[in-house]
């Protein structure tokens, strides 16, 4: 029969081999958070940012009311749809000259949106349908297929100043190709329409010849029915 000592001396080893055990299976965590700076530490001078762990979980939220069908009626009266086209030409061609060089992304898809806000908004219902079948056919892509691959050769219709223009004249050149009228010079927008980005004041450059005017009958998109 076991001493009382004895019984002790193989309780105490017992009790040393069962937390030795669970140590060696559940090993005490090092990681320790700092609340000035919000990083968390850890084994080896391992941190992790909790700040950007945040940034990135927050997807991008969408423009509300940017997708969906075309809100207006057929717009009967001719003069006010032509009236209505050259202005509206006028205005996002201006606009996309005056596009940042260096978009953020934010202003990328605030033009993207603008113009898809736009197609569904159009006062002129049959114009806006064509309108909106341009953009699902060449879209305004304001996010590339493969970000990861992003770099300073980025040519997306949103990229750039020269993009952005280009990518309208030449949605508008297909329109003017539906109607038989000739093709625009891309290249002289800045002329045609002056968006005040030179050296001149704007309003004080001499009036220029529009090619895409020259039919005040026609509008910016017309059904084609």
């Amino acid at each position: 029969m076991l001493s009382r000592f004895a019984k002790l001396f193989v309780a105490i080893v017992v009790g040393l081999l069962l937390l030795s055990t669970i140590t060696f299976l559940h090993p005490s965590s090092r990681t320790y958070f700092d609340p000035w700076s919000g990083e968390l530490f850890g084994e080896d001078g391992m941190e992790q940012s909790l700040r950007a762990s945040k940034s990135k979980a927050q997807p991008h939220a969408p423009i509300l009311g940017a997708d969906g069908g075309v809100i207006m009626s057929k717009l009967e009266n001719a003069t006010a749809k032509a009236e209505l086209g050259r202005a509206t030409w006028k205005l996002i061609h201006t606009m996309t000259l005056r596009y940042p060089e260096k978009p953020t992304q934010d202003e990328r898809d605030a033009l993207s949106s603008y113009f898809h806000l736009l197609s569904r908004l159009y006062p002129c219902g049959e114009c806006a349908i064509e309108f909106q079948q341009l953009l699902k056919a060449h879209p305004p892509q304001a996010r590339p297929h493969f970000p990861s691959r992003l770099s300073e050769s980025d040519s997306t219709q949103t990229s750039s100043r020269r993009t952005a223009s280009l990518w309208l004249c030449s949605i508008h050149n297909r329109v003017n190709e539906r109607l038989g009228k000739e093709e625009f010079d891309c290249a002289h927008l800045d002329e045609t329409y002056d968006c005040g980005c030179g050296d001149e004041p704007i309003g004080t450059a001499p009036p220029t010849n529009n090619p895409m005017d020259q039919e005040p009958e026609v509008a910016m998109m017309r059904g084609g029915r």
